[in-house]
């Protein structure tokens, strides 16, 4: 009886809004990033006065041995966006083109449209924290 009725709530979409609405009921889940780089350019300021946000990236590299004995490093770039107030300030006033930082944020997915007019998936972490390491 109850799994036929909650596949009924499941499949009136019910289900996710007991969820949501019923705070006994939420779930914990975690989101959380940790990346130790450097930064690949200086911090710039987007957005407008209303709804700034400070963006840069960050390179983190993996080494891989080969059986050969060859080292092969592989370099992944990360888009780091930070919306807090202080911490956006920090950033432009601090932070600059190959410093070592550590970020911790969490990851967010979306889409932009290119300048063709054409979707494009996104990845950013929204940093809640940066550490800036002197070089």
């Amino acid at each position: 009886m109850i799994s036929s009725n909650i596949g009924k709530l499941v499949a009136r979409g019910a289900l996710h809004r007991a969820y949501c609405t019923d705070p006994t009921r939420i779930e914990k889940t975690v989101n959380t990033v940790t990346l130790l780089g450097r930064v690949g350019a200086d911090p710039q300021k987007r957005g407008n006065d209303e709804h700034p946000v400070v963006m840069f990236s960050v390179a983190t590299h993996s080494n891989y041995k080969y059986e050969s004995g060859d080292w092969m490093q592989k370099t992944d770039w990360h888009r780091v966006v930070v919306f807090k107030p202080g911490l956006r300030d920090a950033v432009m006033s601090y932070l600059k083109k190959g410093q070592r930082t550590m970020v911790t944020g969490k990851i967010t997915y979306g889409e932009i449209t290119d300048q063709e007019g054409k979707q494009r998936g996104t990845t950013s972490i929204i940093a809640d924290d940066v550490i800036f390491l002197q070089n």
